[in-house]
């Protein structure tokens, strides 16, 4: 009777403290990234009445007689399945879609989180709601991401793009393969100076014979010298035979007025252009180079680069953020304001960007707590029913008791 009575005690416990994950399930309902809990039990020891006995030649085998003495809770596992996506249009809000965490900085401590409801704060830094710094890879100056260490994403409000001048055009679409000779096909090209300043280029393309065009560049604007003459051939598959690269190499030369540097060498790049036998349709594809430009606002995409836009229509890569990946995620120990911290179990955090191995990102979303109530509602009715189940055992054990006190009277 003690022992059904104390076997009581433990199931009311651990019925206890399932309903104290289901009640902090159900009070983080809405909250962004949270990952519900789940308690699982585990019989407690048995007492042995008798061992077991094997079969003789004139007896059978008996078995062992055990009386369990309880239950004892076998796990609180945190569910790792992914939550809803919430659409916010808000361009600092960002869901993850599929495995990894968002990285950031608690003082010298490393902490994770699915929450990213990111803010700025006075320094420009991308903080998270409690002020903690989110990492990212740093981008150097000419826009490459450095993967080999992250560091406090900084976005400064203030940052300029210094002009560029152009050092490679591209050109694509086809020019008529049965064209007659002498045939003109007329391009104008926008090309930037060191001062960012624009330079307007004619090139006529003129058809001289079979399978060759002669491309002549000159320019349009005032102060700018330039005349030059190349021969672009084609094969028998219209594509670029001569010049082998398709480059273009030529210098222009700029009148001192205006301030830029006097010459400037660019590459026209025609290994795009075709000869089909269809209209011609060749145009300029791409040019680089810009003029002096001010950020006017950011976004970041689905890998997690934060792109600057500027007020010169270019976009630049500001930095990239980090995720983190674990051989076992439900080993992470949660550390409150949505932050996970790795644990002895949850293995070495491996590092880096949306995509490669890792779960992509939205931005403009928010990834929703992964509770459903019905079944923690459902979870509660049963728990409840065996905690009532539990308190029966202890008051008939208690009546039992009694009646063996009421024998002597």
């Amino acid at each position: 009777m003690l022992r059904s009575m104390y076997s009581g005690i433990s199931g009311m416990k651990n019925f206890q403290t399932k309903l104290d994950v289901i009640g902090n399930n159900i009070a983080n309902v809405n909250t962004y990234g949270y990952k519900k809990g789940r308690v699982t039990f585990q019989d407690l020891m048995n007492q042995t009445v008798s061992g077991a006995s094997r079969a003789t030649d004139n007896r059978g085998g008996q078995n062992a007689k055990q009386v369990g003495l309880g239950s004892s809770l076998s796990s609180i596992d945190t569910i790792q399945t992914q939550g809803s996506l919430q659409t916010t249009g808000r361009s600092l809000d960002v869901a993850i879609s599929g495995d990894g965490y968002f990285v950031v900085r608690q003082g010298n401590n490393e902490m994770y989180t699915r929450a990213g409801n990111f803010y700025l704060d006075s320094n420009g830094n991308l903080v998270t709601g409690q002020g903690n710094l989110v990492q990212g890879y740093p981008v150097d100056a000419a826009g490459v991401v450095n993967k080999s260490g992250t560091a406090d994403i900084k976005i400064d409000t203030n940052t300029t793009m210094a002009p560029q001048a152009t050092s490679v055009a591209t050109y694509n679409g086809n020019l008529k393969s049965s064209a007659p000779n002498n045939t003109q096909v007329e391009l104008e090209t926008k090309v930037k100076d060191s001062l960012g300043q624009d330079i307007s280029l004619k090139i006529v393309m003129e058809k001289t014979g079979l399978n060759q065009w002669e491309a002549t560049v000159s320019s349009l604007t005032p102060g700018v010298t330039v005349n030059e003459t190349t021969t672009i051939s084609f094969d028998n598959a219209g594509k670029v035979q001569s010049p082998a690269s398709g480059y273009v190499p030529f210098a222009i030369t700029i009148n001192n007025s205006t301030g830029a540097n006097p010459t400037q060498d660019i590459d026209l790049d025609f290994s795009k252009i075709t000869q089909f036998d269809s209209s011609s349709s060749a145009n300029v594809d791409t040019v680089d180079g810009n003029s002096e430009g001010y950020l006017e606002s950011f976004n970041i995409g689905s890998s997690g680069e934060v792109n600057g836009v500027f007020s010169n229509g270019e976009v630049r890569v500001l930095s990239q953020l980090s995720l983190a990946t674990f051989s076992n995620p439900g080993g992470l120990t949660k550390a409150g304001n949505n932050l996970f911290q790795a644990s002895n179990n949850s293995g070495l955090p491996n590092q880096g960007v949306a995509g490669e191995g890792r779960g992509a990102l939205q931005s403009g979303s928010l990834e929703m707590s992964n509770v459903d109530l019905s079944e923690e509602f459902t979870e509660m009715i049963t728990a409840q029913r065996g905690f009532q189940a539990n308190t029966r055992i202890i008051t008939t054990s208690d009546e039992i008791l009694q009646e063996l006190v009421n024998l002597k009277r």
